[in-house]
Parts: structure tokens; C-alpha cells; sequence
């Protein structure tokens, strides 16, 4: 009997790891940028084609590789990162299983030339499907160039599963994005389809999260620093009111890796508690730096994932450090106990008195005279012009006050009073109705009514639809009443208007006096402009684009500018997994998610005809029943059921 347990030829072993290695061609892209990094190199050159589908090469000015290394390095689990299990618990560089090249050989063309520096000739080696297909001497600059070609040309299962260029761009975008934002120091360049994408210049962290983020990201960013004995924090988080609703800017690198951990993340959102809106979420790019034996980094085959020994104490720390930030930035509110010493008392005034004025009156001055000879200047003490005066009368009387007369230069200038002041009440005497019709005054009579309101605009004014909770609206029919979820009915009312719109093409757009500039980052862009025919259909004009920002001239007449940027934001949300394929599915996705924005939300009070036009623009939708996310709209409860509660 022959044996049933047998050993895997080596391509068919290689092609089983590039399983796990190679998914997509940004996992190319990943494992051969970390390669030239751990190269130590300071210029990087990426260019794909076709999404990485076709080709991914990469050419670095590293050390390069002997003849021997070349041919090496094709092996399965040959690496130069470590030489003992304990290597493990200290690992300085990326790639350390040796899997990555010998992977990615099986599954497409290969070819790699490298040459080091003190060598006058090179190394050219050529693989087809784990098969060596040439090696020869080269003359080639100093460095390592990889071109990996046609890409699971010999899998056509696996090709099959590639999504869209759109979509496989995005990941390479992301994956290029990661390492170029751990590695400020190194030179990084990008080209897609012939086109320079990326032209990054060794900078500190803030120059490359602005180069590579663009747009408007400096004014955003609020610097984060602490230095403890178990961890170095350095980074930048953005400011809560930049927050948005996808997660695409959320960076961890800990010891210059990209990194994922929904604990660590956990631990920023807590910083923010009471800072930011409901599903929004803040930006961040946050730097460790660890003790190498407090991690370990082989559990997951993207390298992703880190367990680290002290979880809590991270938690405790970035968390502390982050709202620290935020409040010495005055982004944050804060107590704060330091004392302004502008608005301290001086030294010398302190045990000082105020004087008090003294003030000079006449006291033979009467306001109710004519006499002419009252009429003269006297001169004012230094004080506030308060003071008293006495009638001059033998029944004298007394007053006090501020502000009676106005003073110009020590002086107080008393005004004649007005001596016909009685001529003014003339012809006011009712039982003289002659003088009230020559009086320079008009009266209105007013007929007073017994009721506000006829008993016309009684009737016409009956409510049909109550608002309750401002959540749903309850509106009396013959067989009982209907309640309807005002979100949901409305998101219905929009997504049959936007789908009509863009179907039919007639929708009406409303010009702006002045553009609007909505800056966003490249990967952002790109999907905007595979966007832009749909949404002008619904209403949108664009002007012409930048390379960091659109300018929009023009929006739909049932969109308002400030909601502008919700819109489109959330449209970038909804469609992060990729753009459907099918024009109708790419109209779908975008009317759902504009009725999704722009719906009358919940706690949102509305008027007694804004309840009418809901609950009669919902009845006459196609399919009034549901709302776009196959949510219910509305209930109806007959007097029947209404009766049997009572009855209990």
C-alpha cells in the first residue's frame, strides 16, 4: 500500500505561502517597499501599472546583493533579518520570515537586478513561476530594482478575485501612504499609469503628513510628545472640529511599523470623550517607540497586528498624553489657575484712598425762570458732576445726581431753557376738538374685537399631524391613525428625487456667489473624480480641479452650502469599499447616501405644514413602505387596537 502522506513539490508549496503573503498587488507593493527600507536606502522609487496588476517595481539606491545573495534570496525562508530564535524578541527591521520574494515569484514574472556599491558589475535574474529563467551580468547603477509583472498569471482563480482598479489602487495608495509616513527620512516617489503621483523630499513627520495628506492638514494638526521609561509618544492629532466619518487618517506606527489596535484606538477616542459629534472621528498620526522585548510582532502574517506586554499602562499613557494636548493647544476646555498679574492691583496704589471730588454749585440758579441773567458760566471743581442745588426759594429744595450737566475743560455750560416748553400741550384738551384736528399730531382708532381669530380660521387652522417627541409624526385616518418615522420618510422622499434626477437627467442646480474650495487628500481625490459624472447629474457643477481640492459652483436647490462638505464626506464613507461597477448600482450608492445626509433628523422640531409636506411627499413615493436601507417608514394602529388596551 503506497503512502498517503507525501511532500509538496516547492511551487506548489510557494504558491500555497503566496496565499497568505500575496493577496492583492499592494501586498507586492508592501513586502518590496519594506525590503528597500530595511536596504537602507534613501531614495525609493514605486511605479505600478494598471492598478499593480500589470507591474509593481520598485528601485532603491541600498546596499544591493552579491551574486550569491541574488540568487538566495529566491528561497523559501531565507532571510537576513534574523540567525537565532531569540532574534525574534528584537527585531529592528520589516521582513523577517523570508517568504515574501519566493511568494511572489511563484504567482508572477519576476525580474531583479542589483548591484553594491563596491562592485563594478551587477546582478540581472529573471523568474517566471518560481522557475529561474536567466541570470546574467549587468551594468546597473547601485541598488536593487524588482519588477513584478502579470501578477497571478499562473493562478487565474486568484486573478479573478482582484476587485476593480479602482479599488486595488486604493489599497496600493494606502500601503505606499504607510510606509512612506514611517519613514520621514527617506525619499519617496510615486508613479501610476506614467503619471507622478508622489514626489516626497526627506522632511520631518509634519512635511510628510502634510505632503502626503495635502490640502489644508497643517492648520489641523496639534502636536503630541511625551517621553516615559515604557514608551516615547510623538505625532500629531487633529483638531475635533476636522473630525470626519470614515477612519481613513488613523495612524499607529510603533518602532517605525504600521500598526493596527482597536485597544490603542479605544484609547484616543477617550481623549476626545465630549469633544467630538456622534459617528465622527478624529485623525490622528501617532509615533511609538518601545523596548523591542515588550512586543511581539509574529502573530499575524501582515505583521499588523502587536501584542504588547503592558497593555494598560499604554492605554493610560497615550490617553493622558493626548489630552494634554488638546488642552495646552485650547482645543480642549481645561482649569486653569494661573493668575493674569495685569489684573493685580500695582504696589503703590495698593494702601492708597480714592479722593473724593470736590464740586462747586450756584445755588441761586432756578431751571423754572425765565431770568436771563441765569444764564452764565461757572467754573467746576475736579470731580464727577454730582452734586446738590437749592431753589433759591424760601421753601428751598434739594437735588443730587450724576451726569447733570456737560463739562468741556473744567467748565459747565448751563443751556437757557426753553420758555414756550407750555405751547407744546396746546389743542391736547379733549372738550376742544377744533385745536385736536390743528395739532401737528394724528391718532389711529383701533376696532377692538371680541375674538383673535374668526370662526372661519378656526376651522381651517384644525391640526391634522402631531409631532411627538420631534421623532415621529401622528397623522388621524379613517380606519385609526398612522405614525411615521420622520428620518426614515424622508430619506425615502429624497432617494426616489435623487434617483430620478440622475436618471432622467434634469436636475436643477443653483449657482453659488462664491465657489466653494473643499480640500482633500489624493486617495480622497481620485475617487471624486470617478464620481464627478454622477454627481453633476443630481445638481452638482464642479469648476476645475486641483490636485488637493475641487471647487464647486454650483449644488442641488434642495441642498444648502453649509451642507455641502456633510455630503460629500459622507459620500467618501459610503463608498471606501470601492465604487460599484454598474452605473445604476454607482446611482443607488450615491442617492442613498445624499438621502442619508441630508434627511431630517431625529429631535428635529418640525412645523405643522413641514409634517403635512413629509407625510404627503412619503404617500406619494413609489414605495412609501420602506425607507432606502429596507427600514420600515411607517405603522398604522386601528381604533380596534387602540380599544382592546382599554379593555384590559
Amino acid at each position: 500500500m503506497s503512502s498517503i502522506i507525501q511532500l509538496l513539490p516547492d511551487h506548489v508549496a510557494n504558491q500555497i505561502a503566496a496565499g497568505e503573503v500575496v493577496q492583492r498587488p499592494a501586498s507586492v507593493v508592501k513586502e518590496l517597499l519594506e525590503n528597500a527600507v530595511d536596504a537602507k536606502a534613501t531614495d525609493i522609487k514605486l511605479i505600478i501599472k494598471d492598478a499593480g496588476k500589470s507591474l509593481v517595481q520598485v528601485i532603491d539606491n541600498g546596499v544591493g546583493m552579491t551574486v550569491t545573495d541574488a540568487r538566495l534570496c529566491f528561497a523559501r525562508h531565507a532571510t537576513s533579518k534574523i540567525r537565532q530564535a531569540e532574534d525574534l524578541f528584537s527585531l529592528g527591521t520589516k521582513g523577517f520570515r523570508g517568504e515574501a520574494l519566493a511568494s511572489i515569484a511563484a504567482i508572477a514574472h519576476m525580474e531583479m537586478k542589483t548591484k553594491q556599491d563596491q562592485d563594478e558589475l551587477g546582478t540581472h535574474i529573471v523568474i517566471e513561476g518560481s522557475k529561474f529563467v536567466s541570470q546574467e551580468v549587468a551594468v546597473l547603477p547601485k541598488g536593487t530594482s524588482f519588477a513584478v509583472k502579470n501578477l497571478f498569471f499562473n493562478i487565474p482563480a486568484r486573478r479573478n478575485f482582484l476587485k476593480s482598479d479602482t479599488v486595488e489602487f486604493r489599497h496600493v495608495m494606502d500601503e505606499f501612504q504607510r510606509v512612506a509616513l514611517a519613514h520621514p527620512n527617506i525619499h519617496f516617489s510615486f508613479y501610476h499609469n506614467g503619471s507622478e503621483l508622489y514626489n516626497l523630499p526627506a522632511a520631518g513627520y509634519r512635511q510628510r503628513i502634510v505632503g502626503i495628506m495635502s490640502g489644508k492638514t497643517n492648520e489641523k494638526l496639534v502636536p503630541v510628545s511625551e517621553e516615559t521609561d515604557i514608551i516615547s509618544i510623538q505625532g500629531f492629532v487633529c483638531k475635533p472640529e476636522f473630525a470626519k466619518k470614515n477612519r481613513g487618517e488613523q495612524f499607529f506606527f510603533v518602532n517605525d511599523r504600521f500598526i493596527k489596535s482597536g485597544y490603542l484606538h479605544h484609547a484616543v477616542m477617550a481623549a476626545y470623550d465630549g469633544l467630538l459629534k456622534d459617528g465622527s472621528q478624529p485623525s490622528y498620526f501617532l509615533y511609538l517607540q518601545v523596548p523591542p522585548n515588550t512586543i511581539d510582532i509574529n502573530i499575524h502574517p501582515t505583521k499588523t497586528e502587536i501584542k504588547f506586554d503592558d497593555e494598560s499602562a499604554l492605554y493610560a499613557i497615550l490617553r493622558a498624553s493626548i489630552k494634554h494636548s488638546l488642552g495646552q493647544f485650547n482645543v480642549a476646555p481645561v482649569l486653569d489657575f494661573d493668575r493674569d498679574s495685569n489684573l493685580d492691583t500695582p504696589y503703590h496704589y495698593k494702601d492708597m484712598e480714592a479722593e473724593t471730588p470736590t464740586i462747586q454749585v450756584d445755588g441761586t440758579f432756578n431751571p423754572f425762570t425765565d431770568d436771563k441773567t441765569n444764564q452764565h458760566y461757572s467754573k467746576a471743581g475736579s470731580g464727577s458732576g454730582s452734586g446738590s442745588y437749592s431753589s433759591g426759594s424760601s421753601s428751598s429744595s434739594s437735588y443730587s445726581g450724576s451726569g447733570s450737566s456737560s463739562s468741556y475743560s473744567g467748565y459747565s455750560k448751563r443751556v437757557e431753557p426753553t420758555a414756550s416748553w407750555e405751547s407744546l400741550y396746546v389743542g391736547l384738551d379733549t372738550e376742544n376738538p377744533e385745536a385736536i384736528e390743528s395739532s401737528p399730531f394724528t391718532f389711529e382708532n383701533e376696532e377692538v374685537t371680541s375674538s383673535l381669530f374668526n370662526d372661519d380660521e378656526i376651522e381651517q387652522s384644525t391640526q391634522k399631524t402631531y409631532q411627538i417627541h420631534k421623532k415621529y409624526i401622528v397623522s388621524p385616518i379613517k380606519s385609526g391613525m398612522v405614525i411615521v418615522d420622520q428620518h426614515r420618510a424622508h430619506q425615502r422622499i429624497l432617494y426616489e428625487q435623487f434617483l430620478l434626477n440622475m436618471t432622467v437627467n434634469q436636475a436643477s442646480s443653483q449657482q453659488l456667489l462664491f465657489p466653494l474650495d473643499l480640500f482633500y487628500s489624493a486617495t480622497e481625490m481620485k475617487l471624486i473624480e470617478e464620481l464627478k459624472p454622477s454627481l453633476e447629474t443630481t445638481g452638482f457643477v464642479f469648476d476645475e480641479s486641483k490636485t488637493d481640492h475641487i471647487v464647486v459652483s454650483g449644488i442641488p436647490v434642495n441642498i444648502t452650502e453649509s451642507e455641502v462638505s456633510l455630503v460629500i464626506e459622507q459620500l467618501l464613507s459610503d463608498l471606501q469599499d470601492g465604487i460599484p461597477a454598474s452605473s445604476y448600482s454607482q446611482n443607488d450608492t450615491i442617492a442613498k447616501s445624499m438621502a442619508k445626509s441630508l434627511a431630517v433628523k431625529t429631535g428635529s422640531y418640525l412645523t405643522e405644514k413641514e409634517q403635512d409636506n413629509l407625510v404627503n411627499g412619503l404617500f406619494a413615493c413609489k414605495d412609501p413602505n420602506i425607507s432606502p436601507f429596507q427600514k420600515p417608514t411607517f405603522i398604522t394602529m386601528r381604533v380596534e387596537d387602540i380599544d382592546k388596551k382599554f379593555a384590559l
